[in-house]
């Protein structure tokens, strides 16, 4: 039998370019991929018209929105009929298979833990990115919704970015690991002791601590910590790219010689600049969820609107939420710190 549309809801006013970036975005990724539907929401003025010239998009009516400077729990209980709530409750109706804004991130998160609901048994849902390596990417979490964190939520983060990578990324045996400032299992906070603990007695694959250092490098397919930790490195690393990449520019750039030089290498520049580029790796998924919630750069581009949409169909495809939900099982007898 023919496999069913995948349908994406998309927040047509969220981030700091929309619409317009947004209209581009579903544009192209319309374009990549035939089995995508689109129900894009916002204004009537913006999806109305919209839709009308697309055969392969939705429109929902939503006049009202959530600024990026709204509390985000806040805005989400006042403003009921807003386009990111909206999002949220046709997830949790099915009338979507996910939902993608690259709006308020607080909201966001509100709107998917109030809204669309947990999946049972789950403590803490927990933003997954993922990010460049030197080989493949390696998926991160949590990178922003829990700054502070219990050794049980490390360990249903650990399981949950595990079933990720697999959906995600096709990768059978994920290798886990545990962001500490040592390898050593005794290494770092209390936190971090305990969680290494419990991750090695319930977390298939897990492989230890792995340092800062050793995540451009590749050091594991899944990385976990808190979400203030993760906030941080996932910011150096976008900051350090960016910075990286201008210098490499600017130097060939700066003389006629170099600018010859740069002629040569420019087709192996252009892949590692596509590589490092946070656009290309798509949204953050809120993961834990009863369905799909993915969170995108309130800066987000045509481009990066475009790679959100083709994660988020390929976590549809891949039933994402069924595998975390079946993932999540291993967990129940799994051992509780001192401190639960």
């Amino acid at each position: 039998m023919p496999r069913p549309p995948t349908r994406i809801a998309v927040d047509a006013v969220g981030g700091d370019f929309a619409p317009a970036a947004v209209l581009e975005g579903v544009t192209t990724a319309l374009s990549a991929d035939p089995g995508l539907i689109v129900v894009l929401i916002g204004p009537a003025s913006v999806v109305e018209a919209f839709a009308a010239a697309h055969t392969h998009v939705e429109a929902i009516v939503a006049e009202d929105s959530i600024g990026m400077d709204e509390h985000g729990a806040s805005a989400v209980r006042s403003k009921k009929e807003s386009s990111i709530v909206v999002g949220c409750r046709l997830v949790r109706d099915g009338e979507a298979d996910a939902f993608f804004s690259a709006g308020n991130t607080g909201a966001m998160m509100a709107g998917g833990t109030l809204v669309t609901g947990r999946l049972p048994g789950v403590m803490r849902p927990a933003i997954a990115t993922a990010l460049p390596t030197t080989s493949d990417p390696c998926v991160m979490l949590d990178v922003g919704a829990n700054a502070d964190c219990k050794p049980e939520h490390l360990v249903q983060f650990a399981l949950m970015g595990r079933a990720y990578a697999q959906a995600a990324l096709g990768i059978d045996q994920p290798r886990v690991a545990l962001l500490n400032i040592g390898e050593e299992p005794t290494k770092g906070s209390l936190l971090a002791q305990e969680a290494h603990m419990l991750m090695a007695a319930s977390v298939p694959g897990f492989t230890g601590n792995v340092e800062g250092r050793d995540i451009p490098t590749g050091g594991a397919d899944v990385i976990v910590t808190d979400g203030f930790t993760g906030n941080v490195a996932l910011k150096l690393m976008e900051g350090l790219s960016k910075s990286l990449l201008g210098q490499v520019r600017d130097a060939m750039t700066a003389t006629a010689a170099t600018r010859l030089a740069s002629a040569v290498l420019r087709p192996r520049l252009k892949g590692l600049v596509e590589r490092l580029d946070p656009d290309e790796l798509g949204a953050a998924p809120l993961l834990g969820l009863k369905g799909l919630i993915l969170i995108g750069h309130g800066s987000s581009g045509p481009r990066a609107v475009a790679s959100a949409l083709r994660v988020a169909a390929q976590a549809v495809r891949q039933d994402v939420t069924a595998r975390i939900a079946a993932s999540l099982a291993l967990a129940d007898d799994a051992p509780r710190s001192s401190n639960a």
